[in-house]
């Protein structure tokens, strides 16, 4: 049983009951502002390798930590939500945030200031991710339920955008440092907008029957671990690819003759485009999941993505057009799945321990997500680092596109299983 904990007496604004789509509208609106500083550092790595002297080892290893600090975070919001209501942590993480991005924006200025309060942000984001999650699964039908994690991740595609399109402006300007500072402070504007949205959303939480442990309910949960290792894989792959696309494609217009500065700036802006395209298909691929089923859709976008990142790096030195037209498709399939495993485990998973399979599942893929842009870094390193040619970007981009492969094949796993029947049909909301 969910038992509703009212989070004021005051009467609720009709703007923003909760499920709503005003209140889903906000709530992603707040999701854009708070998680544009997530891609901070990847949008400045050109810049940050010059200017910090990074070996693609060391650039890689700031991103790491970063990925294994979220997925710690995660893991201990995620569980907390369960037991004291995803409201309260999900406000908690934004106003942390808020002081985290601000004080990663005005101390970060070498690889160990750097790295220190880039992982001390990642703590705090970490409060706002999966809780988002849990508020859209307790408050939005499960007909509708897949379009609303579209928008909600879409507007997480939208952030970074946002955030590389800024930085692609800043970095000539004023450098890093007005880069971090216009990226930071977009969790300050989330949290307000956090309070402003969710003042009067009630803070549930599920009650869990005694006979019932974790160990049931999610670890021999047939169909929620083969969701977990899907995402799992597709975390590594897109993660990854995060955290290296503006690098190459800084490499790519280098390639082509362009300066460094300029090649950097421009890196960032294009990636943008990229986040844009992946904002699209959260959206579509959450409205297609609902109408023809979760794991059609999560098969089509691993397989083309896969595809993406087995061929991408091998383009570096051709022409820029065609790095960028395969690049907005990469960028369109690595993220349409994203919201669609986000959706998938609240319906395999009693409500009770929706917050536990979300950190099993946030543990495993941002742990992945942290092993990938340092085994990335490593490969290009041994083929001469980020001025490496065609081989070093290539096989690069392969250690990804292995991991995509693997995605698609736990979707063609998870459609056979008896168990997962709710995941293969539509629901045709009216």
């Amino acid at each position: 049983m969910l038992s509703p904990r009212p989070a004021s007496r005051r009467l609720m604004p009709a703007a923003f009951s909760p499920g709503s789509a005003s209140w889903l509208f906000g709530l992603c609106l707040s999701r854009v502002a708070a998680f544009m500083v997530y891609i901070s550092y990847a949008a400045a790595l050109p810049a940050l390798q010059r200017e910090w002297q990074l070996s693609a080892t060391a650039a890689g290893s700031i991103a790491s930590a970063f990925q294994i600090a979220y997925a710690i975070s995660l893991l201990g919001c995620s569980e907390l939500a369960d037991r004291i209501g995803a409201r309260r942590v999900f406000v908690a993480g934004s106003w942390a945030s808020a002081g985290a991005a601000l004080l990663f924006a005005l101390v970060a200025r070498d690889y160990w200031s750097g790295i220190l309060s880039f992982t001390l942000l990642a703590l705090a984001l970490g409060g706002t991710y999966t809780t988002s999650i849990l508020l859209v699964a307790e408050n939005i039908a499960v007909a509708r339920r897949g379009r609303a994690m579209g928008y909600l991740l879409g507007g997480h595609s939208l952030a970074l955008a946002l955030a590389l399109l800024l930085t692609g402006v800043a970095i000539p300007r004023g450098g890093y440092r007005l880069a971090f500072l216009l990226t930071g402070l977009g969790p300050v504007v989330g949290a307000l907008m956090v309070w402003a949205v969710t003042r009067q959303t009630p803070n549930r939480v599920a009650q869990r029957s005694a006979d019932q442990r974790i160990t049931g309910a999610v670890l021999r949960n047939r169909p929620a671990m083969l969701v977990i290792a899907g995402y799992t894989w597709h975390a590594w792959e897109l993660l990854g690819m995060w955290a290296w696309t503006p690098a190459f494609l800084a490499a790519c217009l280098a390639a082509a003759g362009m300066a460094s500065a300029q090649a950097a700036g421009l890196g960032s802006s294009v990636s943008g485009l990229f986040h844009l395209t992946g904002m699209v298909a959260s959206l579509a691929a959450g409205v297609l999941a609902d109408r023809f089923g979760r794991t059609q859709v999560i098969f089509a976008m691993a397989a083309v993505s896969a595809l993406c990142s087995l061929g991408f790096g091998w383009l570096i030195g051709g022409p820029v057009w065609i790095v960028v037209a395969v690049g907005l498709v990469y960028g369109f399939a690595a993220l349409g799945d994203s919201p669609i495993y986000s959706t998938a485990i609240t319906e395999v998973v009693e409500p009770a321990y929706r917050g536990a399979a979300l950190a099993l599942r946030s543990l495993a893929g941002y742990g992945a997500g942290a092993a990938a842009p340092l085994v990335f870094g490593w490969v290009l390193d041994l083929h001469g680092g980020a001025s490496a040619g065609a081989a070093g970007w290539g096989w690069a981009f392969v250690t990804l596109g292995g991991a995509g492969v693997l995605a698609a094949a736990s979707a063609v796993l998870l459609h056979r299983l008896p168990e997962a029947q709710l995941l293969r049909g539509g629901h045709r909301a009216a």
